[in-house]
């Protein structure tokens, strides 16, 4: 025989109620027993919910993988000009970095934040972000950061002018 333990749960009172009329004394223990079995069937279990998360990361990182590979090799291609350098921004802090590095080709995080009155490391943070989304999307990315100098400015962040070509 299995062994049970006792739990306890606040109902309303009405619900109450309506459960003493239609399940018979005897049988209201059993009756919850089942309601909770068939609940817990219909709520999938935590440990599947971490596999399934974990092979759906492990696809798309496969799929990343294939992509910047068929980029290098050219079989998947992206349109010269084409590409919205907009589409990797999802709202209006990263479309005033973007409008930033467009109209002066590159800039230190430092620029910008100063520019755009805003933290630093927020500017940072958003630029490694488009960046990392780039990559994944397209097989290569739209930003790129120079630590050494580039057109008179060191450690800074640019955007390929292949993307920026129209």
């Amino acid at each position: 025989m299995k062994k049970f333990t006792v739990i306890s749960a606040k109902i309303p009172e009405e619900l109450y109620r309506e459960f003493t009329l239609r399940v018979p004394e005897g049988e209201r223990s059993e009756f919850i027993r089942e309601a909770i079995y068939e609940k817990l069937q219909k709520v999938p279990r935590p440990d599947k919910i971490t596999e399934l998360e974990g092979r759906l990361n492990r696809v798309e990182e496969d799929l990343s993988y294939i992509k910047k590979y068929l980029a290098e090799l050219e079989v998947l291609t992206y349109h010269r000009g084409r590409v919205n350098v907009y589409s990797f921004c999802i709202d209006d802090i990263d479309r005033k970095i973007m409008d930033y590095l467009l109209s002066h080709r590159g800039a230190t995080t430092t620029e910008m934040a100063e520019a755009l009155e805003t933290n630093r490391w927020l500017i940072l943070n958003r630029l490694r972000r488009i960046q990392k989304l780039s990559k994944r999307q397209l097989g290569k990315p739209v930003l790129n950061y120079v630590a050494g100098e580039r057109y008179g400015k060191r450690k800074a962040w640019w955007i390929e002018e292949e993307f920026t070509e129209h």
